[in-house]
């Protein structure tokens, strides 16, 4: 019978701590970082950290949004004191800053007139005149004030609103409010979380 060969911890830890030593003479420790990589500082240092909360759903994660000192945006990540979130985003939280700040994303306002083939960027304020206007007309044209019986409703059946998740619950209580004021009942959200 083959007898097991004995364990030399000495041997051990002394190979260990040669192999160390070794590998600070050959550069596979961090002392072999260039001056450049040395000068490398992450892009919140010094950023101003401001509490925020995710667009996205109705859950309130709690986000931190760094601010350098020229005041433009230079990170979104998970507020780790989130008593909801404990600090994680999920995908869409997490693509706060890609999509905020994105030299593809459009800045202006386009429109493209029946049987145009191109768009045109007009601004904000032709935009939601032409929006009011429409939704004028369309009240306009659309409202009841009585059915055939005589019960009176005071509603419109020719505009619905469907809200999207980014609306926090006093938008959505605003949005609904303004909506059923001029007699639209077809007043829906899909943040169901």
């Amino acid at each position: 019978m083959a007898t097991k060969p004995t364990i030399d911890l000495t041997t051990i830890i002394a190979n260990a701590v040669r192999g160390l030593r070794l590998s600070e003479r050959v550069g596979a420790l961090p002392n072999v970082a260039s001056q450049r990589t040395q000068r490398l500082q992450g892009r919140v240092k010094g950023a101003k950290a401001v509490v925020s909360l995710c667009p996205y759903c109705a859950v309130g994660c709690s986000t931190l949004a760094y601010v350098g000192e020229d005041g433009k945006l230079l990170d979104v990540e998970g507020n780790p004191d989130s008593p909801i979130s404990g600090g994680h985003l999920c995908p869409k939280g997490s693509a706060i800053f890609g999509l905020t700040v994105n030299e593809a994303r459009w800045t202006t306002a386009k429109y493209r007139a029946p049987f145009a083939t191109q768009w045109e960027d007009k601004p904000l304020d032709w935009v939601l005149d032409r929006v009011a206007e429409r939704f004028k007309k369309t009240r306009d044209e659309t409202f009841v004030r009585s059915l055939p019986n005589g019960k009176r409703v005071n509603h419109t059946l020719g505009i619905a609103s469907l809200g999207g998740a980014t609306f926090g619950v006093e938008e959505n209580y605003l949005l609904q409010k303004l909506l059923k004021s001029v007699g639209v009942i077809s007043v829906e959200n899909q943040a169901r979380i």
